[in-house]
């Protein structure tokens, strides 16, 4: 008599993080990150309108309050998260910020050199006559 001996299954090509059948978020999750989105967003409109704040500070206050928010925003929504299934979305965001943080700081080192480098109002206005 023959035995029925399956073969062992192949291992299926996933990317990191693509579970079949399981909810990305729950609904509780989705609320508390609402809540604390617009707990910010409040918050940053208060600081900003009020004088909370040093008047020198508001402006950390609100760059504080908008790098929350963003936090806020990748963990409840787009669910990105430290764990070993993630490694690509992490990834991915590092490069996403390396590449915005040298396109801004890039653009104000044109915009400070151009600045640097103009030629006073008074010298255009001898060089049209």
């Amino acid at each position: 008599m023959q035995e029925n001996v399956e073969p062992p299954s192949a291992p299926t090509d996933q990317a990191p993080g693509d579970v079949e059948h399981e909810a990305a978020g729950s609904f509780a999750s989705y609320t508390a990150g609402l809540g604390f989105a617009l707990l910010l967003t409040l918050a940053s409109f208060v600081v900003s309108q009020t004088h909370l704040l040093w008047a020198p500070g508001v402006t950390a206050g609100l760059i504080v309050l908008a790098i929350a928010q963003m936090g806020v925003h990748l963990v409840f929504f787009l669910h990105i998260g430290t764990g070993s299934d993630n490694t690509n979305n992490v990834l991915a965001l590092a490069f996403g910020v390396l590449i915005v943080t040298l396109v801004i700081s890039g653009s104000l080192w044109i915009m400070a050199n151009l600045n640097a480098n103009m030629l006073p109002a008074s010298a255009i206005m001898e060089m049209q006559r």
